[in-house]
């Protein structure tokens, strides 16, 4: 027994010794001295990563611009956007029930909101139309904020919002917005000949979709919007749109729908890629769209709509309209 409690003291002081010892000044197992050579080497280790990283991170900041990104994918043709979006890309809603598309008519109003004209007359210049807008740096000099031209609200007719401001979908008649995806650079026509949307059915559907009208006229993207020139250099600019408008879609059936950018400069699809830059647009129902947005960059620049519409919404309860109000919409009660 004693035998063992001396092991351990022996032990318990080995341990203490190693911790510090007093006679040799030495903190486990190291003078201060060593200590500090330690310290020292990890310290100037240490620093010099920092400087290493530091340096790196410099260079590569010396080959970026603020303006405009260095490498650039070469997209042969952006993707296109469709507005109004309803929430998780799915649009849905009736003629007859106001509350279905009241949602819809904001989201437009918001969106076009910076393109009212009193707005667009006091930040963006009114340019020769059919002509690229091109504004060049002068050697070291950049020639910023560059200058963007007017899209007028106006210029999308029965789709502003100004003359009917329902945008059509209180009729069955509803409006949708296109615009291309920004690309810095981008020329897309030559000629003088600016790109224009196009829709149609296909051709089992072909005398279903009834017709469409294109706001602006020939729903062209002008060329006078072109080039891009990025964010922080173009900081007024406003993309062009392109409003489509059903007129008179056939109700109770099916309509497939394609719309696409034509232009003498954008590539058209190869079989490689046939699918890309396609993406399906909602369903109409009762006049209404349903559907799914999945917007891909790519080549052709198409728009895949479905189209169903139905003469009347069935309910659970009994309608009696004996008019409408000032906006067009049905009085009705509810029995």
């Amino acid at each position: 027994m004693s035998g063992s409690k001396e092991e351990d003291r022996k032990g318990s002081g080995q341990w203490r010794e190693f911790f510090w010892n007093p006679r040799t000044h030495e903190l486990l197992g190291r003078t201060a001295t060593s200590w500090g050579l330690v310290l020292l080497f990890y310290l100037i280790f240490y620093l010099f990563l920092a400087g290493m990283f530091a340096f790196t991170m410099y260079v590569l900041l010396l080959t970026l611009d603020d303006y405009k990104p260095t490498w650039q994918d070469q997209l042969a043709t952006p993707g296109m956007m469709i507005r109004p979006r309803g929430d998780q890309l799915e649009i849905t809603f009736s003629v007859s029930d106001s509350n279905t598309w009241d949602g819809f008519v904001t989201n437009l109003n918001n969106f076009l909101s910076p393109y009212n004209d009193s707005h667009q007359v006091q930040t963006n210049d009114n340019c020769p139309s059919d002509q690229y807008f091109i504004q060049e740096d002068s050697g070291e000099v950049r020639n910023n904020p560059k200058r963007s031209c007017q899209f007028n609200r106006t210029m999308l007719g029965d789709c502003s919002g100004m003359l009917d401001r329902f945008y059509g979908y209180n009729k069955g008649q509803p409006c949708i917005l296109l615009k291309l995806n920004r690309v810095i650079g981008m020329l897309p026509g030559k000629d003088g000949e600016s790109p224009y949307v196009t829709c149609g059915a296909k051709k089992e559907d072909s005398e279903k979709i009834g017709p469409l009208a294109y706001f602006p006229t020939n729903g062209t993207f002008n060329l006078m919007y072109y080039p891009y020139y990025g964010k922080k250099a173009q900081v007024n600019y406003t993309q062009p749109l392109v409003a489509v408008k059903f007129l008179n879609a056939s109700l109770n059936t099916d309509i497939d729908v394609e719309c696409k950018v034509v232009s003498n400069t954008l590539l058209a699809g190869s079989e490689r890629d046939k699918f890309a830059g396609m993406f399906p647009l909602p369903e109409l129902q009762d006049s209404s769209w349903d559907g799914e947005l999945d917007q891909e960059i790519g080549r052709p620049s198409l728009l895949s709509i479905q189209i169903q519409a139905f003469q009347n919404l069935q309910t659970s309860a009994s309608h009696d309209c004996f008019g409408e109000d000032e906006s067009g919409r049905e009085l009705c009660e509810t029995s």
